[in-house]
């Protein structure tokens, strides 16, 4: 990992790379045991319905070993919200992820623009990623990641589209390793699309659910 030491504390800034490669170039029969079995919860977990989730080519520069996913919530044909998850894997650990393995993530939503001007909108967006992993009793540690509000007007051309914002959460954090080093991946993706899921303005999932707020106001469904 030294060519790309300095680059890992977060990686979330890395999340665009990761059309670079084939999805399975970092998952081989050569993939150290804890890796495998940790991408094989990812394929094999159980998720809410109105989240479709399929596999997406990872980033290879952020450690050895790398799986993706992207996500969206569906409505009939339009989009929610959407976002991709990056499980990174490094067999020496690293300093900065105290552990092993790292998750990385993207998550966007469009949102009402009286909701978007609302000045603590980057902290409840905060809490609605640590509140879903909490509700699930996962453990985790050394979180970090940034909340983006963007505003979008159009004009000549284009100046019959109503102006646009969007919500953008970009994080990283460390899921702990339980039995074989093996992290508990499929909770963990359970967790993100209950994230996405808030976002995109859905009830919670159930009553474990409940502590995560929900997001008061949203956007109407993007044209997929």
């Amino acid at each position: 990992m030294a060519a790309a030491q300095g680059r890992l504390s977060d990686g979330a800034g890395e999340m665009d790379e990761a059309k670079d490669t084939g999805e399975d170039s970092r998952h081989t029969s050569t993939a150290p045991p804890p890796f495998r079995a940790a991408v094989e919860a990812l394929r094999t977990a159980r998720l809410r319905p109105q989240v479709e989730v399929e596999p997406t080519p990872a980033p290879q520069r952020l450690a050895p070993f790398t799986y993706a996913l992207e996500a969206a919530v569906v409505d009939g044909d339009q989009d929610l919200a959407d976002g991709r998850l990056v499980l990174l894997h490094d067999p020496a650990g690293h300093d900065a992820w105290q552990g092993t393995f790292r998750l990385v993530t993207l998550v966007r939503a469009e949102l009402e623009a009286e909701m978007a001007a609302d000045p603590l909108l980057p902290e409840v967006c905060w809490s609605w990623l640590t509140g879903a992993l909490q509700a699930r009793g996962l453990a985790y540690g050394e979180p970090s990641g940034t909340v983006t509000r963007a505003s979008s007007h159009y004009f000549g051309g284009l100046s019959t589209r109503p102006a646009a914002s969007q919500i953008e959460i970009r994080a990283s954090w460390t899921p702990r390793e339980g039995l074989g080093g093996v992290p508990d991946t499929a909770g963990h993706l359970a967790s993100w699309c209950d994230l996405l899921a808030q976002v995109a303005g859905l009830p919670p999932a159930g009553p474990g659910d409940a502590s995560v707020v929900t997001l008061p106001q949203r956007r109407g469904p993007q044209s997929r």
